[in-house]
């Protein structure tokens, strides 16, 4: 199945991030299959769009897509904080993370990333690191298990999930996504196992976390798009649970009153409408944040 990424809160995103010059440069960090990229793209006909994603695959689909747009859209192959570390200061007039996975990845890309298909258990966005999915439920130590599934997950039965995790590896090495996620639903109390959301969902989201080592590179990123993103331009950050958001909300905070390089432009973060929710669900956790370079 063909999956096309539906741009969360794209309405938003374009009337708050605009141009600041004649020939401006966006760098879209999360690009994913472009979703975000296609809207600024039509409606800025002079703009340039830096595409950044570490994922090959996925990448290959927004070369195809602007494909037409000949130099005015530039792949980047690598992760957003090592590409903003090394570019150049006030080069930019706009800058947006998309924090979210893919639908593309849940669905399409057979690694693992969902508890609800028979695959493999992967979870690289980077398929050349050597750290997958697999290697973290089979090799990490109980504690250390339990730990990631606590803090990147906010499980409440990371003690058991992971206790249970190392008891089935001890049978037999666990190599795939329902695999992984039988063990969990086992380790849980009846109540919890059928309760609101899938047992398996927060354990997910930890291990996936801690594979791509996404919680670590917000920060980073963040302050070296500070730097790069020119006076008046803007940056922008949509995230879609608790962790990420408060990463972001902190740090432009410190920034605004310890630094004074910019000004943050949405007080409380800007949510989707009930419309948007009605035709994307899984854009009902995301929160959109915008700052301007003083």
């Amino acid at each position: 199945m063909e999956i096309c990424h539906y741009p969360v809160m794209h309405k938003e995103v374009l009337e708050y991030l605009k141009p600041v010059s004649e020939e401006p440069i966006m760098i879209d960090c999360t690009t994913g299959e472009g979703g975000h990229t296609a809207l600024f793209l039509e409606k800025y006909p002079s703009l340039k769009v830096i595409g950044l994603d570490r994922d090959k695959e996925i990448q290959k689909k927004a070369i195809e897509r602007f494909k037409d747009y000949k130099d005015r859209f530039e792949p980047q192959n690598c992760w957003f904080n090592d590409y903003l570390k090394n570019r150049e200061s006030d080069s930019a007039d706009m800058i947006l993370f998309d924090l979210g996975i893919s639908v593309y990845h849940y669905v399409e890309s057979e690694r693992g990333f969902s508890f609800a298909h028979d695959e493999r258990l992967d979870m690289r966005l980077n398929a050349e690191q050597e750290l997958s999915a697999e290697d973290i439920v089979n090799i990490y130590p109980e504690t250390e298990l339990a730990n990631i599934i606590y803090k990147y997950g906010e499980e409440r039965y990371s003690r058991r999930i992971a206790e249970r995790i190392c008891r089935e590896r001890l049978e037999k090495r666990i190599t795939t996504a329902k695999q992984l996620a039988d063990i969990i639903a086992a380790a849980v109390p009846a109540a919890y196992r059928y309760g609101r959301i899938n047992p398996a969902t927060r354990t997910f989201q930890a291990i996936r976390i801690e594979v791509n080592k996404e919680l670590d590179r917000i920060e980073p990123a963040l302050k070296e798009a500070v730097r790069v993103v020119k006076k008046g331009g803007r940056i922008g950050v949509i995230t879609f649970h608790s962790l990420e958001d408060r990463k972001v909300k902190w740090f432009f905070k410190d920034e605004a009153s310890e630094n004074n390089t910019i000004s943050i432009l949405t007080k409380k973060p800007i949510c989707p409408s009930e419309e948007e929710t009605s035709v994307n669900s899984p854009s009902r956790s995301a929160k959109l944040r915008i700052v301007e370079k003083l």
